[in-house]
């Protein structure tokens, strides 16, 4: 079944209008979305990015956000313009080389108890980035932000969080969350979650998402082989007392209010209820 007529892309452009025509021009060389399916938000940059996309876009909806209220508004005034069965939120500086979005889009014909599917990251090497991952405990932080996670007996389990051993099969696999780079939800689910939580500016709201599927009683998947480019420039790994890891932690404190984050248990899904 073609991949046309059944996708609307949603991009969150700040400030990087080079890397959003990249994307853009890569979702209509491999027809996963028709222009007028493609809704790109620029979210009040205070550069030439809205000018420089009015100017090289062609039958793309693109949207001027009055101001920056954060990555998860921006998706949502985005997904506001969208009547297709099928949201694909892409980072701007992710692109396709290939049509194995139709991996992706089989496990949501043919699983309809699946209302959230992640793709396949891919570094522009080729390397996986492994985008699949499991709740967090408060151990799993501070082994993600603190060099003793490179080493044992945390390596093993930040091995775990990143869920590395589920790709081996190379079948679609049941993911706690998935990494909000890039991935394709149900409309009419992602309307009756009431969209990204606008309370995170930038950070975890990808993994709120995905616990609110959980919740709704739906499942998230990761497909490999559904590839997408992410040519990462890693911010949120930066060190915990710069202005990214400040945000990062602020962005779990607001999660910790909803959910359960234990001190050193993984919670799995059902954990995140107290």
């Amino acid at each position: 079944m073609p991949q046309t007529n059944r996708v609307n892309a949603v991009i969150v452009n700040y400030r990087t209008p080079d890397l959003t025509l990249k994307c853009v021009a890569s979702i209509l060389a491999h027809d996963v979305a028709a222009a007028e399916d493609i809704v790109v938000v620029d979210n009040a940059s205070p550069d030439d990015s809205f000018a420089r996309l009015s100017a090289a876009l062609s039958g793309v909806k693109l949207v001027q956000a009055a101001n920056n209220r954060g990555y998860g508004a921006g998706v949502n005034i985005g997904a506001a313009q969208c009547e297709r069965d099928y949201l694909l939120v892409l980072n701007p500086d992710t692109y396709f080389e290939d049509g194995s979005l139709a991996k992706a889009l089989a496990v949501l014909d043919n699983q309809p108890e699946v209302g959230l599917v992640g793709l396949d990251l891919v570094y522009p090497d080729g390397e996986r980035q492994y985008s699949a991952r499991r709740f967090y405990s408060l151990l799993d932080v501070l082994g993600r932000r603190l060099p003793v996670g490179r080493y044992w007996p945390i390596k093993p389990r930040i091995d775990r969080h990143m869920m590395r051993s589920a790709w081996a099969s190379g079948e679609p696999f049941d993911a706690e969350w998935v990494m909000g780079t890039g991935f394709l939800i149900r409309r009419d689910l992602f309307l009756q979650l009431h969209g990204m939580d606008e309370a995170y500016f930038l950070y975890m709201e990808d993994v709120d998402l995905c616990a609110r599927v959980w919740q709704s009683g739906a499942r998230v998947m990761c497909v490999p082989g559904a590839r997408l480019v992410h040519d990462h420039q890693r911010s949120s790994a930066a060190g915990p007392l710069s202005w990214a890891g400040r945000l990062h932690m602020r962005s779990l404190l607001l999660f910790r209010k909803k959910f359960h984050v234990p001190l050193v248990r993984q919670p799995g899904v059902e954990g995140l209820w107290r």
